[in-house]
């Protein structure tokens, strides 16, 4: 397997286990210092590698209604501020071919949402920024038609590739975890992220915005982890009940060091 280096952290085999974690969507710049902060020092203290997640612009939304987050200039702003202040990588998602400049500026690592993995220009674009690209595998594809979409961005001679598996389509409203994916992904050479918290989304659920089931989320990264993946992307939120962008499936920080105890105890017995 080809190893990716974001910083200083190392993905891939023999690597330790990376978190990339962080509330969905950027609220203001002191809730992401204040959240990031707290990942940081609870990631140190299991020694796993972090990297700050949060998006500036929530554009796959099904509701005009729902919340977006602060665009672009100003979600960059904040999340640069993150990233010097604590001294951490940043990961954030594009939606547009536009944004891909200014991001790059800024992001370590670029996030090809979902719905989009399969547009080939917003892919090439990101690719040809020479940054880390992490392809969110959609729900609605199978493991090995990932392989085509890193193609195209090898094509550009980037070869810094994360996938990230976040669940499949099962019927209407609903997702599931096929765990032969990982090890099917992890065949094309790029490690392999499992995101625990989009796996409980229960898409448009709630009729006009997306319901979870949080309460999987510590099970199903442990059954992940112990599969074999290279990291694991977990939503966290201060007070996930009052978010204001998919609070049913994300994750409490409370309850975070409990499941960084458990997965790192999981990663270590399958060495």
């Amino acid at each position: 397997m080809r190893q990716v280096n974001v910083k200083n952290i190392k993905f891939g085999d023999k690597q330790k286990l990376v978190l990339i974690a962080g509330p969905c969507v950027i609220e203001s710049e002191s809730a992401c210092l204040e959240t990031a902060g707290k990942i940081k020092r609870i990631a140190e203290g299991q020694g796993i590698p972090f990297i700050f997640k949060s998006s500036f612009d929530k554009a796959n939304r099904l509701s005009i209604d729902s919340y977006r987050g602060p665009g672009l200039k100003k979600g960059l702003a904040i999340l640069k501020s993150v990233k010097q202040q604590l001294k951490v990588p940043i990961l954030s998602d594009v939606h547009c071919i536009q944004d891909i400049p200014a991001a790059s500026d800024v992001l370590d690592i670029i996030q090809i949402p979902a719905f989009l993995c399969r547009q080939t220009d917003i892919v090439v674009a990101a690719a040809k920024t020479g940054k880390v690209v992490n392809i969110k595998k959609g729900q609605f594809l199978a493991p090995w038609d990932i392989l085509p979409i890193i193609k195209k961005i090898e094509s550009t001679g980037n070869k810094n590739i994360l996938i990230t598996e976040r669940g499949v389509s099962f019927g209407y409203n609903n997702l599931v975890t096929d765990f032969r994916s990982l090890g099917i992904m992890r065949d094309f050479g790029y490690p392999v992220i499992y995101d625990a918290t989009h796996s409980v989304q229960l898409p448009g659920g709630k009729g006009s915005c997306s319901g979870g089931q949080s309460e999987f989320v510590s099970g199903l990264s442990r059954a992940a982890v112990a599969f074999g993946c290279d990291g694991l992307f977990l939503e966290v939120h201060l007070d996930p009940a009052n978010a204001p962008c998919d609070a049913a499936n994300m994750i409490n920080l409370k309850e975070l060091e409990t499941l960084l105890k458990q997965v790192k105890k999981i990663k270590a017995a399958t060495e």
